[in-house]
This record gives C-alpha cells, sequence and structure tokens, in this order.
C-alpha cells in the first residue's frame, strides 16, 4: 500500500475553480453553488484502503457539518481505464452505502486534482467564506494498521474553528493516503 503524503498547498490560496458532474444525481456541482460559504474539498475514491479507514466516521462527521452551514465535496479524480472500482456507477454505489449526504464528485480530466495540487486520497482542504484556504492536512493520526483510535480530531478542531470564527492552528500535519491514480502522460509535475 503506497503512502503519499499531501502537498500542504499554501494556507490563503484562493479555491481553484471546479464544475463537475455528481454520477448519484446527474447534476454539475460548481464552486459557485458555494460562494460565500465556507467549503470543504475532500479528493477521495471509492477503493484506497485509507478511504476506507475513515470514511464512516468521516460521512457522519461531514453529514452534521453540512446542518451547521460548511459546504462539503468529494471528488474523485482517479483514473478509472486503470481503476474501474472508482468508476461513476461505483461512486453512486460508495456514496450510499457510506452514507454521503453531500456531493461525491468525478473529475475525470483530472484537473480539479491539478489545480488543487492534490496527491492523495483522502486530501482534505478547508477554505474560508471567502475561498481562501484555512487548513489542509489529516482527518486524525489513524491509518490502517496503526491501532490509533479514528476520531478525527484535526479536522474536526479545524472545522469547529472555522465555523466559531476562530483562528485555526497553521501547525498541520499532511494526509496519508493512496497516490491520486493519474492517467497516462497525466501526473503533474509536483511528484
Amino acid at each position: 500500500m503506497a503512502r503519499t503524503p499531501s502537498t500542504m498547498l499554501e494556507l490563503g490560496t484562493a479555491a481553484p475553480d471546479f464544475s463537475l458532474p455528481e454520477p448519484a444525481s446527474g447534476k454539475t456541482v460548481s464552486l459557485g453553488d458555494y460562494a460565500g460559504r465556507p467549503l470543504l474539498v475532500v479528493f477521495s475514491c471509492n477503493h484506497c484502503p485509507f478511504v476506507l479507514h475513515i470514511v464512516d466516521s468521516f460521512a457522519e462527521f461531514a453529514n452534521d457539518a453540512v446542518t451547521r452551514g460548511l459546504g462539503v465535496v468529494m471528488i474523485n479524480a482517479n483514473d478509472v481505464d486503470g481503476f474501474p472500482a472508482d468508476s461513476p456507477d461505483k461512486m453512486v454505489e460508495f456514496a450510499r452505502e457510506h452514507g454521503l449526504e453531500f456531493p461525491y464528485l468525478y473529475d475525470e480530466s483530472q484537473a480539479s486534482a491539478i489545480a488543487y495540487r492534490a496527491a492523495c486520497t483522502p486530501d482534505f482542504f478547508l477554505f474560508d467564506a471567502d475561498h481562501r484556504l484555512v487548513y489542509r492536512g489529516q482527518y486524525d493520526g489513524a491509518r490502517p494498521g496503526n491501532d490509533v483510535e479514528i476520531t478525527g480530531t484535526d479536522l474536526k478542531a479545524a472545522v469547529a474553528a472555522l465555523l466559531a470564527g476562530d483562528a485555526i492552528s497553521p501547525e498541520q500535519v499532511p494526509s496519508i493516503g493512496c497516490n491520486i491514480k493519474w492517467r497516462a502522460g497525466n501526473a503533474p509535475d509536483y511528484f
């Protein structure tokens, strides 16, 4: 199992635009749909063991955070030709199975992953209401096989501070996960 860390995009970075299909609804979801609202963008997929390790805890947290005013989108940018378990049809099943009550989007071009400098699954990017990056890092220290309890403490603390209008510590730990599965010739230069 590959262990790829997130690139730790610079805090204060403006959220790159996206406009992507949601396989479950057939709708297109864009950054502009969240204008004036804080937003969590998560790069994820269906098959990664790091995602599967935390997804139920994360879904419960994210579904609740949506009711408190946080926008949440999950984006799958993996090459589905090489990894058919991440196909849009399988994304619909994954969203249903794990109770995702927020959009799970498909980025066939991989352009959004490149724009966000996403590196791994899961990779978390939390933006304030002006869509400036305030947190990028891990959900918590739990990883498959390390016996650390899944709590979501790092991301939950950042979201709680953001929603309360409090400062978020710049001391942030990179997320670790499987690398994004780039199509041939598409791997960005930040690796």
